[in-house]
């Protein structure tokens, strides 16, 4: 692949290089049959707790010095069951979180297309994953979906000062390459992080995967490309200019 001045593309990775969105929600319905199956709530009941947990998740803060992810996550199905039955439901809360956890990583894969787009295009240019999140919750999916071998570095937020869309990280990973911030292209689904953050770092083009074209026509920030798949992205990086 012919790269016009792109000596380096960086990859978000959530719903970008995997359908983190698709797994979750499967695993969301593994987590509502099991509640069931148990007797001990409602359906209706179950699609509370289980919506109740993914709000929890949105807003989570994690205090490392007090618990682990994991554990603090068990208390956000916890205190969801609470908010419906109060009781002790921490063995239940417990094995929710596992049986969530498991089914969510064994459905992030990368597709074919995906990584078969990834090894020609590293042919011609450096290749960066550059991921928002916890350190553990993100390095679990990067080992479950086996993505390290496609790229050169590998950049994960919850591990470094500042996250996407402060330019330090955009910038440390132009360190990593040893490539300058106008010769990279950021890659990404969210316009607050991939997009506006490639923006404040000066980088020679954003490009964003809105899979979803109506329900978002007039994009802010502007990133300076659009794709609604990833399998327009090889044709478009040929042709930026």
């Amino acid at each position: 692949m012919v790269l016009n001045g792109i000596k380096a593309v960086f990859f978000d990775l959530d719903n970008t290089l995997i359908d983190t969105s698709g797994a979750s929600k499967n695993a969301i319905e593994e987590v509502m049959k099991l509640l069931v199956d148990k007797s001990q709530f409602s359906e209706e009941e179950a699609s509370i707790i289980c919506n109740n947990f993914q709000v929890k998740l949105l807003h989570e803060t994690l205090d490392s010095s007090k618990m682990t992810i994991d554990d603090l996550r068990v208390s956000h199905f916890e205190t969801s069951m609470q908010d419906v039955i109060s009781g002790d439901h921490k063995d239940l809360a417990k094995e929710c979180y596992i049986l969530w956890k498991t089914n969510r990583l064994q459905l992030m894969t990368l597709p074919e297309s995906t990584k078969n787009m990834l090894s020609e295009l590293r042919k011609s240019a450096n290749l960066v994953l550059l991921t928002n999140g916890n350190r553990q919750v993100q390095r679990e999916k990067i080992e479950a979906c086996g993505v390290t071998p496609y790229f050169d570095a590998v950049v994960v937020g919850g591990e470094h000062d500042e996250e996407k869309p402060a330019p330090s990280i955009f910038l440390h990973c132009c360190d990593l390459v040893q490539v300058k911030p106008e010769d990279c292209v950021m890659v990404g689904d969210n316009l607050d992080t991939d997009i506006l953050g490639g923006l404040n770092a000066g980088l020679k083009a954003t490009i964003w995967l809105n899979k979803s074209p109506h329900i978002n026509s007039n994009p802010k920030p502007t990133p300076h490309y659009i794709i609604n798949c990833m399998t327009r992205l090889p044709d478009l990086l040929r042709n930026l200019q």
